[in-house]
């Protein structure tokens, strides 16, 4: 796996910490508990858009693009942080926003969408369900075009053969962090949503030969139609990689933790956004980490993952978004 002939951008100096998570695994009672901190990369807030955006980035500005369009959700982790890759690079940035639930995008909401004032978007706007966004991202495209600019589109969660070069990479720094600390994985756990992190994760893995099997937790959709997703995405970036394709029997992406819908809270969110911060001093959001950690910690209470068993969980990021969800993780009714 040769990914230094692709160009990259670095925003994070270094890997980030594996570290295990003793407390929680003695609160647990079952498999032994690790963590990889993503939540800890570079550019604002960090989280695992940064990893795509390192690739992502570099072909924008190889292509001399001076304003990066891409589109999310209310609260979009991935959205902040393209925004934050633009100001760091002295690009605009422009921002479609998909209400995926009815009534919950406010331009004054804080969290994420404060900080997509603070670092000076060039233009947020808010699309309803099931827009169709390549079209959305095209109208402002050419805007930029008519004024004389150069923009470069990125696809929702930088989930691109391009972009999941970035967990392509991770999963090669993880297997260098785990050879060196002497720890071997018996399975890693991540949150499945546009399914880039998820699919690059993978891709990289069977290009090592790893053996490392990979369980994603939905965020979003079904199980069915999230595995077709992942696999289809894994296979297009082994392609691009030059390297072996994954097989449908690589992807898991478990939809029990997904709750009543794409970012609406579940009392196993809450409990797990919770017992880390109580526990190990992490922080969780409570749309992708949050929602994996609560499957995670059900496949420990269920025996699935076994005592005995080692498991890293990737934290995806996210925390800047608590702030949004404060009066919900708050709530008895999910306490």
């Amino acid at each position: 796996m040769h990914l230094a002939r692709f160009p990259r951008r670095r925003y994070t100096p270094g890997f980030t910490p594996l570290e295990p998570l003793p407390r929680l695994s003695a609160l647990l009672g079952g498999a032994e508990i690790w963590i990889k901190r993503d939540d800890l990369l570079g550019l604002a807030g960090g989280g695992n858009k940064t990893r795509k955006l390192e690739f992502l980035v570099a072909d924008a500005l190889a292509q001399g693009a001076d304003t990066l369009i891409t589109v999310g959700a209310p609260q979009s982790n991935h959205c902040r942080l393209t925004l934050a890759a633009a100001a760091k690079e002295g690009l605009d940035c422009r921002l479609v926003i998909e209400e995926r639930v009815p009534g919950s995008f406010s331009p004054e909401a804080l969290g994420n969408n404060l900080l997509f004032d603070l670092m000076g978007a060039a233009n947020v706007r808010m699309v309803k369900a099931g827009a169709d966004l390549a079209e959305e991202m095209a109208l402002d495209a050419a805007a930029v075009k008519a004024a004389g600019g150069h923009p470069y589109v990125i696809v929702g969660g930088g989930s691109s053969p391009l972009g999941a070069l970035g967990y392509a990479a991770c999963a090669q720094e993880i297997m260098a962090q785990a050879f060196e600390a002497g720890v071997a994985f018996d399975r890693l756990v991540v949150a499945s949503g546009s399914a880039g992190t998820h699919a690059g994760l993978v891709a990289g893995l069977v290009a090592l030969n790893a053996q490392l099997p990979v369980t994603g937790i939905n965020v979003r959709r079904q199980r069915a139609e999230q595995e077709a997703n992942v696999l289809k995405l894994a296979q297009a970036t082994a392609d691009f990689m030059g390297t072996p394709q994954p097989v449908a029997d690589d992807i898991v992406a478990l939809d029990a933790w997904v709750g009543p819908g794409y970012s609406l809270p579940t009392r196993e969110m809450v409990e797990a956004v919770r017992l880390l911060a109580r526990s190990e001093g992490i922080l969780l959001d409570p749309v992708y980490s949050g929602k994996a950690m609560a499957g995670l910690i059900a496949l420990v209470r269920e025996g699935v993952l076994k005592k005995g068993e080692r498991v890293l969980f990737l934290h995806t990021g996210g925390a800047p978004s608590l702030s949004a969800f404060g009066s919900v993780l708050r709530d008895p009714a999910f306490n």
